[in-house]
């Protein structure tokens, strides 16, 4: 159940605003009972909702994974003119909206959807949904450096969770090394700020996994629509590590 003038503007009515004028108006309909009054709550799914005795069809709930390449903004419009996530999505004509964040140099696994529960569920900071990302970074951190990770690390806005960490890749002629690493949080800028607490710099950084979806064959600058058993597993895997981490 969701409040009427969300739903409408959802659909496409109008704005968030303009819908509540048609509600107060007496412009809209639900199951055939005129509603004037703010704060009642549909469900777009079983409930006949008109407008001016026209049908609001619910908008088409999307889910996509896109493999974002470096140097494009994870936002719907950037007032700087540069490119935006959405500009790799050929064919989508409904607005949808990233699940999180990944930053303009950081490339791979990002979601989008215009389900709100949906992106709610994967980012909230109470479920704790793994993301993993492999690291290139300068220098070759010792085991210890690497523990200290894994321990959790303070950062200026405080101690971070434990992560999984691991060597993937070793490059002792270019003295880098790339770093396996899950983390269970979603602060900004947070991977790189712990390697840079360790004192070695991010050179690249690409996140492969989200839950247990992974980018698989997707390549560079491409997406797909996830399939009905992806979006429940990665539904299911919010609600585990909720409980996980609630005990």
């Amino acid at each position: 159940m969701e409040r009427l003038q969300k739903i409408l503007a959802q659909a496409g009515v109008a704005s968030r605003r303009k819908c509540e004028e048609l509600i107060l108006s007496g412009a809209v309909e639900v199951n055939g009972e005129k509603v004037t009054t703010l704060g009642v709550k549909a469900d777009p799914a079983t409930d006949v909702i008109t407008v001016n005795g026209k049908p609001v069809k619910g908008e088409k709930k999307l889910y996509i994974m896109m493999n974002k390449v470096k140097g494009v903004i994870t936002s719907a419009k950037d007032p700087q003119g540069r490119k935006i996530v959405t500009d790799f999505l050929p064919g989508i004509k409904e607005r949808v909206y990233p699940v999180g964040r990944l930053d303009y140099d950081t490339e791979g696994l990002l979601l989008l959807t215009n389900d709100g529960d949906f992106a709610n569920m994967l980012t909230h900071p109470s479920h704790h949904v793994p993301k993993t990302y492999l690291a290139t970074v300068k220098g070759i951190p010792h085991g210890s450096a690497l523990e200290q990770l894994q321990k959790g690390i303070q950062l200026e806005d405080g101690m971070t969770a434990p992560a999984e960490v691991e060597y993937h890749d070793v490059d002792t002629e270019k003295n880098e090394a790339t770093i396996s690493i899950t983390i269970y949080e979603g602060r900004n800028r947070q991977v790189r700020r712990m390697f840079d607490a360790i004192n070695h710099k991010v050179i690249r950084l690409k996140r492969i996994k989200f839950g247990d979806l992974g980018l698989q064959q997707l390549g560079r600058g491409k997406y797909r629509h996830l399939t009905p058993q992806e979006v429940k597993d990665l539904l299911a895997s919010a609600r585990k590590t909720h409980k996980v981490h609630k005990k």
